[in-house]
């Protein structure tokens, strides 16, 4: 039972329950019963506790910032084979780092005694001085004078030049007359005169252009003693707050079953990041670990999840469990469970498909092909069997690139592929004008109250948590879905949807994004609840055909 008072460790019970044979894999499970049951203890705690006060956002009364977390629970074994549990929260909670009943964190910054704090508070106090000297009412006045001589400079040579240029015409005129009014002797002197006038206007925009000069670098460098200081200041903030997050990722140490050591740095150094990103080390998993190993306590397995009100950005539904954070957790965790009897990555044995690929139409410029479900349109990483490959052995004449679309892994279908390159570009140029017409059916986690609509969030890959994506307004792109209800079934929604962009993950965010649908894909593993299979397939596909010319329409039921 989670108990507050009786420290990190919580005794758990069990019944008919069978203790894993390997720790979980921390990116992709599904959750342990005796962990369900350990988390349940979490969320009842978290539901009635008043040891602390944090806004979750679930009690509508409460006013201010509403903050979500993701929790974590770890079964553990104590020397004696006694069986319990630990509980571990996100980043801070409640503004602190440590609250009773939940484990420590591995570093812990918010220490008043620690140089962490003892720096920041001489960081704030730069920041402060930067900013009382920002706001200096000379120098937003030595902007505007070094801006309005700037303006000045143009505008005056653009006049003498004009200028210029006008008096070079009279002085051409009056040769021309000269020529023919006056004698030689006369045109001698007053050609002379002429010649000195046109050297004396390229003198005086010489000394024009020095006079403005002058007074623009007088300007700036009135500007520079203003601003000289706050640059000084800034230079030393930088350099310090570089300094110190060095500091702090050194002290970030990370334990593994094998009683080795690492610290952050160590540990990404040969990331593709190469460097540890933000709040690295801060998620629930890696205090699991660390606390474990420092208490002799033997990891079990382990669950994440989500507390409060949905982000704005990503796909996280209150009480619902979720993998690990790839981009933070993955290196970390990775050092972290060696020594450790891990389950295997299922995604390293997906992508296998043994049978024969159906064609569903084939012509002697193009064909579709049911892609099915886990398996990959094109080669990956590890995994080099794909429709692409399928299509390369059965089509070894075949021109360009083949392919005209892909479909994620997960969802199963129709793919278009073209036999030549000259059909490849006329059907490409469809996509790309986006008159090719494509239906997807698709099963979703709950009963939908609206028969049709619009879905129109922007999206962008989570850089954190690929091949995740984000909804983002400032650097996500557009991305656009009708859907329309068939029919609800056992509190299932059968949906079509009808993509008007192709974004990665679009169908799936817009389902289960609290401002989409707010109702995830059956079996998405990445933003809902996994199930036998990802409920989604590519149902119909629709276009002109590029030498036939005439409108063409392909179907393939889905097997769901």
């Amino acid at each position: 039972m989670f108990n507050t008072e009786n420290g990190c460790f919580h005794p758990l019970e069990i019944h008919s329950e069978k203790l894993p044979e390997q720790f979980t894999f921390p990116f992709y499970y599904t959750p342990h019963p005796l962990c369900i049951k350990a988390a349940d203890e979490v969320k009842s705690y978290l539901s009635a506790q008043q040891d602390f006060e944090h806004n979750f956002g679930l009690d509508k009364s409460k006013k201010g910032l509403k903050l979500g977390k993701m929790f974590g629970v770890m079964l553990v074994e104590t020397f004696d084979e006694q069986l319990g549990f630990l509980a571990a929260f996100s980043g801070k909670l409640a503004e602190s780092n440590h609250l009773k009943g939940f484990v420590p964190p591995v570093y812990d910054t918010l220490n008043t005694e620690g140089f962490y704090k003892q720096n920041e508070a001489y960081l704030n106090d730069l920041t402060a001085r930067i900013e009382e000297l920002e706001l200096n009412p000379e120098i937003e006045k030595a902007l505007e004078k070094l801006k309005k001589l700037k303006l000045e400079k143009i505008q005056k040579l653009q006049d003498f030049k004009a200028n210029a240029k006008t008096e070079k015409q009279k002085r051409k005129q009056r040769r021309v007359e000269a020529e023919l009014n006056l004698t030689d002797t006369e045109k001698a002197f007053f050609f002379e005169e002429l010649k000195q006038q046109s050297i004396q206007s390229n003198i005086d925009l010489k000394y024009l252009k020095l006079h403005l000069e002058d007074a623009l670098n007088k300007a700036e460098k009135n500007l520079a003693q203003l601003q000289n200081p706050i640059e000084a200041l800034k230079l030393e903030r930088k350099t310090l707050s570089a300094r110190l997050q060095k500091e702090i990722h050194e002290h970030y140490k990370f334990l593994n079953a094998k009683g080795e050591t690492k610290d952050l740095i160590t540990i990404f150094n040969n990331t593709d990041l190469g460097k540890p990103p933000s709040a690295a080390g801060e998620c629930a998993a890696p205090k699991l670990f660390q606390y474990a190993y420092q208490n002799n306590l033997k990891p079990i397995a382990m669950a994440e999840f989500y507390w409060g009100i949905a982000p704005t950005k990503e796909v996280r539904k209150h009480g619902q469990f979720y993998p690990s954070c790839r981009g933070r957790c993955e290196p970390i965790l990775g050092h972290m469970m060696q020594g450790l009897d891990v389950e295997p990555n299922p995604i390293e044995l997906a992508g296998v498909f043994n049978g024969e690929l159906e064609i569903i139409y084939e012509d002697d410029y193009l064909l579709l092909v049911n892609k099915p479900h886990e398996f990959l349109s094109v080669p990956g990483k590890t995994i080099k069997d794909s429709v692409l490959t399928r299509m390369q052995a059965y089509l070894p004449n075949a021109t360009g690139p083949l392919l005209l679309h892909r479909l994620d892994m997960s969802t199963s279908g129709l793919l278009l592929v073209a036999k030549n390159e000259r059909t490849h570009k006329k059907l490409q140029k469809q996509f790309i004008e986006r008159t090719v017409k494509k239906c997807y059916v698709a099963l979703l986690d709950g009963v939908l109250n609206v028969e049709q609509g619009l879905i129109d969030l922007p999206l962008r890959v989570d850089l954190n948590n690929r091949p995740r994506q984000l909804v983002c307004y400032e650097h996500g792109k557009k991305a656009t879905t009708k859907f329309e209800v068939v029919e609800v079934v056992d509190n299932k929604t059968r949906i079509h949807f009808y993509p008007i962009s192709g974004r990665t993950h679009q169908l799936r965010i817009h389902a289960a994004h609290h401002k989409g649908l707010n109702m995830p894909i059956v079996g998405d593993d990445l933003y809902g609840r996994i199930s036998n299979r990802l409920h989604l397939h590519a149902e119909s596909l629709s276009f002109e055909h590029p030498v036939k010319k005439e409108w063409v329409s392909f179907s393939c039921e889905a097997s769901f």
